[in-house]
């Protein structure tokens, strides 16, 4: 047996190794407070179910119509330039949140606050997203990535947890709406950091020819395709096109009951923010666990046998959350639900590599973003609605059901 020993990395690639390692840690600040606790920020105020689904189908209404032309718009750019400067134009947005009671003195007020100013983030966000992960390939050689993803993995598990953790403490020791602000500020703060360390990324020699410009390796590939057109649902005619189905199906499933967990915490189980917290923590902590084994069980048994058990067991913490009446079951629901979900995202993304072609990847991927963004849409209003209809306790337990349909569709068609 072998073992691959990485080089020494050179200055410019040990400087951005660094500075990738602090943005991430200081995004799991960021993601453990501010992240963690909006939606339920927006349920204490009284939000309804079609609100709270609103912080998740706003943003994916604005990536469905901002990612083809910031793709287009990346051609020629400095990916750090734009990575670092759309990283602080939607992360200032954070810094809004932290003045929510002040900008606005009624609750209903501040829960349409939080929702404009996160769509309005999204904007941005969407070309944060593109860019940064064109970035990542650009600043990093291929044999560095891999190493480079699972350090960034542990250090987010770490902070997030513990962020989340102490989040916790503050919301449920200090008055509300006090304790929300510190909070939203510890996120701000988190938020800014990362961007920091995002700007101080250097440019090196040029390591493999980064896809900045999706469109233009699609005509490159497929020169009967309309230049410029990424976006081919020509391919949906083939198989392609019921896997991803499938996938859409379980975007929407998994998002169906997004927005109802925060009204179960707290209208159900009546929990208070640091039981929220230490449950939250739980959840990471488990999945972290269980992501080293990952590699293990994807080797042993293939991608799509990994993705069929993990996606037939995706519906326990919605379904364990609508039988719970007390914390415990919710606390056993996070721990289940961490390794499980360890093991689907992890395998949702290989499962779809195998079935992409490598010589026709961006349109491929493009078709991809667009059923993940139409399944957040769909599960993020259709939740709400079937709460309004039947009730939160009988939402929970059908979207449980749902998420094993999903499963089904994957044995079907995936």
């Amino acid at each position: 047996m072998t073992t691959e020993i990485l080089q020494r990395p050179d200055p410019i690639l040990s400087w951005n190794l660094r500075q990738l390692y602090w943005d991430v840690f200081w995004f799991g600040i960021l993601a453990g407070s501010t992240l963690a606790f909006q939606a339920v920020y927006a349920a204490r105020l009284g939000a309804s179910g079609f609100e709270i689904g609103l912080l998740s189908a706003g943003p994916a209404i604005i990536n469905l119509i901002f990612t083809l032309p910031s793709g287009r718009w990346l051609e020629g750019k400095s990916l750090i330039k734009v990575s670092f400067r759309s990283a602080i134009w939607q992360r200032m947005g954070y810094v809004f949140l932290v003045a929510l009671p002040m900008m606005f003195t009624s609750p209903g007020g501040q829960i349409w606050g939080l929702i404009w100013i996160t769509l309005v983030m999204s904007v941005a966000g969407t070309m944060l997203a593109i860019s940064f992960n064109a970035m990542f390939a650009e600043v990093l050689p291929s044999e560095r990535r891999a190493h480079a993803v699972g350090r960034r993995n542990i250090l987010l598990a770490v902070s997030l947890t513990l962020a989340t953790l102490l989040s916790g403490l503050i919301l449920d020791r200090v008055a509300f709406p006090i304790n929300y602000q510190i909070v939203f500020l510890i996120g701000a703060a988190g938020a800014m950091l990362s961007s920091f360390h995002m700007g101080r990324i250097r440019k090196s020699d040029p390591i493999n020819p980064p896809v900045v410009s999706q469109i233009a390796e699609v005509s490159r590939l497929n020169p009967h395709t309309k230049r410029g057109s990424l976006l081919r649902l020509d391919l949906l005619l083939g198989p392609f096109g019921l896997f991803m189905l499938a996938y859409l199906a379980f975007y929407a499933f998994q998002y169906f009951p997004v927005p109802l967990f925060p009204l179960a915490y707290v209208e159900q189980l009546h929990m208070t923010d640091g039981m929220i917290g230490v449950g939250t923590a739980l959840f990471y902590g488990a999945m972290m666990a269980a992501s080293f084994r990952l590699n293990y069980f994807s080797t042993r048994f293939g991608h799509r046998n990994v993705l069929l058990v993990s996606a037939a067991l995706f519906p326990v913490f919605p379904l364990f959350l609508g039988l719970a009446n007390g914390a415990g079951l919710y606390f056993v629901g996070c721990l289940l639900g961490g390794v499980i979900n360890a093991m689907l995202s992890g395998a949702i993304i290989n499962r779809l590599m195998d079935r992409v072609p490598a010589d026709d990847r961006p349109a491929h991927m493009a078709i991809h973003n667009l059923a993940l963004n139409v399944g957040i849409l769909a599960g993020s209003l259709l939740g709400p609605i079937s709460y309004d209809l039947i009730g939160l306790q009988p939402a929970l337990i059908l979207s449980a059901g749902l998420r094993f349909l999903a499963a089904v569709f994957f044995w079907m068609w995936g």
